[in-house]
């Protein structure tokens, strides 16, 4: 069987080197190439190939963006994310919005070949570093922060957060704590709200404390400062 893939990879010269790979595999053919996105969305709905080879950090609508969103028009095709990122953020958040790979561009040709075979075929696979991490990641669950299980659509930093949130603390203070700016723990503030689908920081207070988080909050502490 021949395996169609698209390549979405921005940075030109790792893009040649990946078509001159694929062209030594006999079982692959190369039948387009994006250098962003939205292009690999494009690509992907147009011409239904059988894997798409995603990079994660490209200019517009990044690889996960481009994931979900080809997922969703397109859930035959497969997706392998092939990137340089290997924190715990970028791999679940590539496993939530439906990539069944996830390899670091460090890769051998034998482990692309097996990656490409086996999303093709409809199994999931990671590279062997990547592997070890989700493994772990799980065998740890039980052990986890609350919120990890109770919010998994929440990335760690946004757990930190909604913890001190939980706690009755107010921006300034989280900033302090976490070493960031005000500005930043705002957004991630914003971004907490949305995803537990809450109107206001009082909310995510509610939901974080059934969760059993903020297991330190002081006693009368209060959601003081900006709801976002």
């Amino acid at each position: 069987m021949t395996i169609r893939v698209v390549v979405a990879e921005d940075h030109p010269i790792f893009r040649d080197g990946l078509r001159s790979l694929l062209a030594g595999i006999p079982e692959v053919q190369l039948v387009g190439e994006a250098a962003d996105g939205d292009a690999a969305l494009e690509l992907a709905v147009r011409l239904r190939p059988d894997v798409v080879l995603m990079d994660l950090d490209m200019p517009g609508r990044n690889g996960i963006e481009a994931t979900r969103a080809i997922r969703d028009r397109q859930p035959q095709v497969g997706i392998v994310m092939l990137t340089m990122f290997e924190d715990d953020d970028s791999i679940f958040s590539a496993m939530r919005a439906g990539a069944q790979g996830y390899l670091l561009k460090e890769t051998t040709g034998s482990e692309l070949t097996a990656a490409l075979q086996a999303v093709a075929g409809g199994q999931a696979i990671f590279g062997p570093g990547v592997a070890r991490r989700v493994m772990s990641f799980f065998a740890n669950a039980a052990m986890a922060n609350p919120g990890d299980q109770a919010f998994p659509d929440l990335t760690a930093r946004e757990r930190e957060v909604l913890e001190l949130i939980a706690q009755g603390r107010n921006n300034g203070d989280i900033a302090l704590r976490l070493g960031l700016s005000e500005k930043t723990v705002r957004n991630h503030v914003s971004n907490i709200l949305n995803k537990l689908q809450v109107v206001d920081r009082a909310q995510a207070i509610v939901r974080a404390r059934e969760a059993g988080m903020g297991g330190s909050a002081r006693m009368g502490g209060s959601a003081r400062g900006s709801a976002r």
